[in-house]
């Protein structure tokens, strides 16, 4: 089905590389179909006992949605209503719900960057699944950087993170290493990079049904090289400043403290859309009361009230295309932004039963 998405069997385990190195491994609508396809042949499939999804590149596991293709798309037809941008959206958020909840331990290798819709297809669920970090990892939910919000399930797993934690980084948008997203529990263990071909003889060698154990055994030696978690360092002040009501009374906060590492998160939160911001913020608190399928019918249709809006296709501008990181955004400040404004983007796009995820269960 396409190129970028490779697959052998060893010792009863599937093994999925993607390889689009020059994109970052960016997922392309061909990519999701791919994979799901792939990964639901092998749900029924009793000749295999685990997964495991790693990349031909040590720089990515997978850098996000294909955005181009995204900007390309939105503007094809008026209000960003591309057939092919609603199957995108439709068949990622399903296949992130297929990943979290699939019946064999589903085994990533987050080695080099692994953001926003990489993260959907790493953050795996409790069977037995793995999330392998190395010193190269740069994990990020960068998507208020690009005037969009955090999807593939973001909305469950950054608001199940400890404290306030993913709020810091739905609204921040920061990189995080290996040390903070073990700490965070957005990673399971520690495998130095010049180990990893030891690792893969290792998925080799080992039957598929013993492999996370297996993995667990061969990185247990390595647990003290990631380093120290700079965010357990600076948990109190993250979890004193993101618990304020509201995305002004966090910046407020934030701007009251003086220590670098407060002004580089309100640093980055002034270039951020203060729309999608605000949008995140209220996300992050719906989906801490939502299951995975719910958060995932939720972002949806947020995600068609954003392309409606118009902030996703000026970000992606700014950033991506023109690259003159000036972007629009509407409204251009905090101030201007309206409980209104938020409510409109949750406000049903569909009716309950003609939800593009409505099977999802």
């Amino acid at each position: 089905m396409t190129d970028h998405v490779l697959t052998r069997i060893a010792n009863r385990t599937g093994i999925i590389t993607l390889d689009r190195p020059k994109a970052l491994n960016s997922l392309s609508l061909e990519m999701v179909r791919a994979l799901t396809a792939i990964l639901r042949d092998w749900q029924a499939d009793a000749a295999l006992d685990a997964v495991v999804i790693a990349s031909s590149s040590e720089k990515a596991l997978c850098a996000g949605g294909d955005i181009r293709f995204f900007h390309e798309v939105g503007h094809a037809t008026p209000m960003g209503g591309s057939a092919l941008l609603e199957d995108f959206f439709t068949e990622e958020y399903a296949l992130n719900h297929l990943i979290h909840f699939y019946p064999k331990p589903y085994i990533a290798i987050m080695d080099g960057v692994v953001m926003g819709g990489g993260m959907g297809i790493a953050q795996g669920g409790p069977a037995c699944g793995l999330r392998i970090v190395t010193e190269r990892t740069k994990m990020a939910m960068p998507e208020v950087n690009i005037g969009l919000f955090p999807d593939v399930g973001g909305s469950h797993f950054l608001s199940h993170a400890p404290g306030r934690l993913g709020h810091y980084l739905g609204l921040t948008g920061l990189t995080i290493g290996a040390a903070d997203a073990l700490y965070i529990g957005l990673a399971d263990v520690f495998v130095p990079g010049a180990e990893l071909a030891a690792l893969q003889a290792l998925i080799a060698a080992t039957p598929g049904a013993d492999l996370p154990a297996a993995i667990r055994a061969f990185a247990a030696p390595f647990a003290q090289a990631a380093g120290e978690s700079r965010l357990q360092a600076q948990r109190a002040l993250v979890d004193t400043h993101f618990d304020a009501g509201s995305v002004a009374a966090i910046m407020d906060s934030l701007e009251a403290d003086p220590t670098p590492f407060a002004q580089k998160a309100l640093a980055a939160m002034r270039q951020r859309s203060p729309l999608m911001m605000c949008v995140t913020h209220e996300l992050l608190a719906r989906g801490a009361v939502l299951g995975v399928a719910d958060c995932l019918r939720m972002e949806r249709s947020l995600v068609r009230r954003n392309f409606e809006h118009g902030e996703v296709l000026e970000g992606v501008r700014a950033l991506v295309i023109d690259k003159d990181n000036a972007p629009q955004w509407n409204p251009p400040t905090l101030g201007q932004v309206t409980p209104e404004m938020v409510a409109r983007f949750f406000a049903p796009v569909w009716p309950e039963h003609a939800h593009p995820l409505r099977h999802l269960a």
